[in-house]
């Protein structure tokens, strides 16, 4: 993605985040032949304090050197969350690095004390992500839990492709529109961070080529602070589990994070969770095994 791609990335967000705003809930006149949602580029002009000239060549992508003061004014002006701010914000400092900036791929490797970490989580699902979703490292738990991402002979699993691309992500998550959803909004939002992932924009092509689900969703721009909250998996051995998630970044290696995954207790997903951990339990006892002899 090079700077001329960031022009493209703030324009159309800026304008999506427009179109979902209407004059009544920003306390404008409805004014008269709207031949478009949402709001004109006029009113959020008027909204953020500047003028309709510089707020349209901010639209097209001109954000090079605009004041953090007069970002945080379009991002009260277009009632901007907590992570749509903060994609601006990153979309805004990305511009700012020359064209030729060297592009680098997300890591697919983790250090060995992470390793151990994720290994030392005996109970509890937890895996290692990059910037694409791909899972590069895991304990075995959570092996379990996702089995059917690691069917996939492609290395290392992909969390996007699985959910856009393996029909039975379908059944696996039994809400696969949300889940759709958040996927897609996560990989945006990693896309406003790292503009020079050529690893990163390689997936999103093959995505949007492969699924058109995967291409409305992109198009509309949504990203999301991916931190913690509930889904539920449809195992296809243990059956429904809710299971509440927690990520946690590595600083010593940005770009990587950590997602753990707990059920409540006493609760029929704790048992589906116990059963899980029973069900796994002689494949990892083989493998062991087998790595003890060797």
């Amino acid at each position: 993605m090079d700077q001329l791609d960031n022009r493209d990335a703030i324009r159309e967000f800026l304008a999506t985040r427009r179109a979902k705003l209407t004059p009544k809930q920003v306390g404008l006149p409805p004014g008269t032949r709207r031949r478009v949602p949402g709001l004109r580029r006029e009113e959020v002009a008027v909204l953020a304090g500047v003028s309709t000239e510089w707020y349209v060549r901010l639209e097209k992508g001109h954000i090079s050197g605009v004041s953090d003061e007069v970002l945080d004014a379009v991002a009260r002006a277009l009632r901007l969350d907590d992570a749509e701010r903060s994609h601006l914000f990153n979309l805004a400092r990305a511009s700012k690095r020359p064209i030729g900036a060297r592009r680098r791929a997300a890591r697919t490797t983790i250090r060995p004390s992470v390793e151990r970490l994720l290994a030392s989580m005996i109970g509890t699902p937890a895996y290692v992500r990059n910037a694409r979703n791909d899972v590069i490292a895991c304990n075995d738990m959570y092996k379990a839990l996702y089995a059917p991402l690691f069917d996939d002979p492609v290395q290392p699993p992909n969390l996007g492709r699985f959910t856009f691309l393996d029909p039975r992500a379908r059944e696996f998550y039994p809400d696969w529109e949300g889940a759709a959803d958040g996927v897609v909004a996560l990989l945006r939002t990693e896309a406003g961070c790292n503009t020079h992932d050529r690893s990163l924009t390689d997936l999103v092509g093959e995505l949007a080529t492969k699924s058109s689900e995967f291409g409305i969703r992109w198009a509309a721009h949504d990203v999301v602070l991916h931190q913690s909250g509930k889904k539920e998996i449809n195992h296809p051995v243990v059956g429904l589990i809710e299971v509440c998630f927690d990520v946690l970044d590595l600083p010593a290696d940005p770009g990587q994070y950590i997602t753990t995954y707990s059920a409540e207790p006493d609760s029929p997903s704790a048992d589906a969770m116990a059963m899980l951990a029973s069900w796994a339990a002689p494949a990892l006892d083989i493998d062991n095994e087998s790595a003890e002899r060797r």
